[in-house]
């Protein structure tokens, strides 16, 4: 009953699709977040929905949703409704398909998801199934910079869940996400001093060569065997050729497996930061861990054995991956909810301007494979 669905609304899954990708809303894009969130409110509110809007300053809304205010849902699903792209991004390359593949900007990150959960729940309605019921949603507006305002919401929400759903794109060949490193976020800042670099540049203090030693220090904190990962990945200093740079800025992404390495590269972090290689130089280091790894446990097993079940009812194959990339999924995995991340719909290469794509011969399916997931674990 709900692949037959799901089968037969797949051009109205395509231009509700259209409709979203379509619309820019990169984070910092306000009023393009709350355009998606707009659109999702209104088909949520139209299949009987209760939507609340959590109103923020300068990002975009959140939205909290579920069948009814009074009822205590044990399933969280979590998406965001932001993307990396800057306006006009939609103008420039709208919406198109391509044989079995749609493209466009943040069409697999994560545009298809939304049209995935809310389908999966008509299709739950339109089969008689209550298990509807039992879903409480968050789409949020600030994923991709570490869901700053959106954490909160969400670890208030998942107070008593028993599962946690997280619908990042699922990898090709049916890959669903059970493991990810924990992420972290740092900008170290040197103040120098400028002067002339050709009439006094004695009298300087250079600040990008401080920080160029700092940079060289970081970097040898990699340790791929080990899962680490310490990338300067944007360098800014200085202001004219001819003077001596009194200010120099890095900003620093850390991936790791585990909170014992955590703490060991936030605490070598802060060494590097408070040695002084140019006398007279000022570092300051901003930054933390933001979030924490998505850990593997028995219980995230037993979570994807019901999946491997609604898996096999509809003949997909799925199987397990872990993944560098950070999500919300790993706010609820430290909060030891059982979590699966990648139960979105197929695709690849998210945050590419001309590759990202969803699948779209494999879309009704995992929109099913949802819907089968959230039955079984309502029984």
């Amino acid at each position: 009953m709900i692949e037959t669905y799901l089968d037969s609304k797949k051009q109205e899954m395509y231009d509700l699709l259209e409709r979203l990708v379509n619309t820019d809303s990169g984070t910092y894009d306000k009023e393009g977040v709350d355009a998606v969130g707009d659109m999702l409110l209104e088909k949520f509110e139209e299949i009987g929905m209760d939507v609340k809007v959590h109103y923020e300053e300068k990002l975009g809304n959140h939205l909290e949703i579920k069948a009814s205010r009074d009822l205590d849902p044990k399933i969280l699903i979590i998406a965001h409704m932001d993307t990396v792209f800057p306006k006009g991004e939609a103008e420039k390359r709208p919406f198109k398909v391509i044989g079995d593949k749609a493209f466009g900007p943040g069409v697999n990150d994560e545009k298809a998801s939304h049209v995935q959960v809310l389908y999966a729940l008509k299709a739950l309605k339109e089969a008689g199934s209550d298990a509807y019921k039992n879903v409480h949603i968050i789409f949020n507006s600030d994923e991709e910079i570490g869901s700053p305002t959106s954490k909160p919401l969400i670890k208030q929400v998942a107070e008593n869940k028993q599962y946690s759903l997280v619908v990042e794109c699922s990898r090709p060949n049916g890959g669903l996400v059970t493991e990810r490193k924990g992420v972290g976020q740092f900008t170290l800042d040197v103040k120098g001093k400028s002067a002339h670099s050709g009439v006094d540049p004695e009298r300087g203090r250079s600040a990008i060569e401080e920080i160029s030693h700092k940079i060289i220090k970081l970097q040898q904190l990699n340790n791929y065997d080990e899962g680490i990962s310490v990338n300067v990945g944007l360098v800014q200093g200085g202001t004219s050729t001819n003077t001596i740079p009194s200010v120099a800025r890095a900003d620093i992404d850390v991936r790791f497996n585990n909170e014992q390495q955590a703490a060991d590269i936030v605490k070598k972090i802060t060494e590097i930061s408070q040695e002084e290689h140019v006398s007279g130089t000022v570092t300051k280091l901003k930054g933390d861990i933001s979030r924490p790894p998505m850990l593997k446990t028995s219980e995230t097993e037993q979570l994807i054995n019901v999946i491997h079940e609604a898996a096999d009812d509809l003949g997909i194959t799925i199987r397990e991956v872990s993944s560098g990339g950070g999500s919300d999924a790993s706010f609820t995995a430290s909060e030891g909810i059982p979590t699966v991340d990648g139960m979105g719909p197929m695709g690849e290469f998210s945050h590419s301007e001309k590759e990202e794509y969803t699948d779209l011969k494999t879309f009704p399916q995992f929109t099913a494979l949802l819907a089968k997931t959230i039955e079984k674990l309502s029984e």
